[in-house]
């Protein structure tokens, strides 16, 4: 299942816009802000399609009945730029776990690269719910492999929501072909068309990492 929030009214579209926007951009700080706002935004629409059981709450004055969220939930995380965008997720779903991951791009001299996996600090995933959290969803790559490594380290989730706020159409086809289809849900802010040579979305926004902690050697 694909959701694309941009289809809809939504103030994500205000943050993306400013995610954007070259002359926004050099405001580091704001830059982070901003993903942490989409991971509010998204983390706000995910929560409607999990499963809610009715709770009591004791008030001073009484009880109220209150519909809650029963599944247990692990945010996972691809380093460097998804760290604030998954901050956002935590404000919400505060009770979650985390999971952290850490792969990058290892490029050879002529230019094609391959995607390598070194750090996973993660929890029981068995059964859980995993929203698998990556700011850039460009080739699809590092998604999938980041997603096979944290099964071989904490098991199989019962569903897995993958939560990109830019995607390529490749990336999103990719992600669709290689994880399971009947426990996978696709959440994205917007979808560009184009890759560009090196694989990067174009528009897009450039690399978010750098924009959020400055330029990497």
């Amino acid at each position: 299942m694909l959701n694309i929030l941009e289809k809809q009214n939504t103030i994500l579209n205000r943050f993306i816009a400013e995610m954007r926007d070259v002359n926004i951009q050099s405001d580091s700080m704001r830059f982070r802000t901003n993903l942490e706002r989409c991971g509010e935004v998204m983390a706000y629409e995910i929560s409607k399609v999990l499963t809610y059981n009715a709770s009591m709450v004791e008030t001073p004055l009484g009880e109220a009945e209150v519909m809650l969220p029963q599944e247990e939930i692990v945010i996972a995380t691809i380093l460097r730029a998804g760290i604030p965008y998954h901050n956002g997720f935590l404000r919400f779903f505060d009770n979650a776990q985390s999971a952290f991951v850490s792969a990058y791009r290892k490029y050879s001299k002529d230019g094609t690269f391959n995607v390598k996996v070194e750090y996973i600090s993660s929890c029981n995933l068995e059964g859980k719910t995993l929203i698998l959290v990556d700011p850039m969803l460009a080739t699809g790559t590092s998604l999938v492999l980041t997603y096979k490594a944290l099964l071989e380290k904490g098991g199989k989730p019962a569903h897995t929501h993958v939560a990109s706020i830019i995607a390529s159409e490749e990336g999103i086809d990719y992600a669709a072909r290689h994880m399971p289809k009947k426990q996978t849900t696709i959440w994205c802010g917007t979808v560009d068309q184009e890759l560009t040579v090196k694989s990067y979305i174009v528009p897009g926004l450039g690399d978010a990492g750098d924009l959020a902690y400055g330029d990497k050697l």
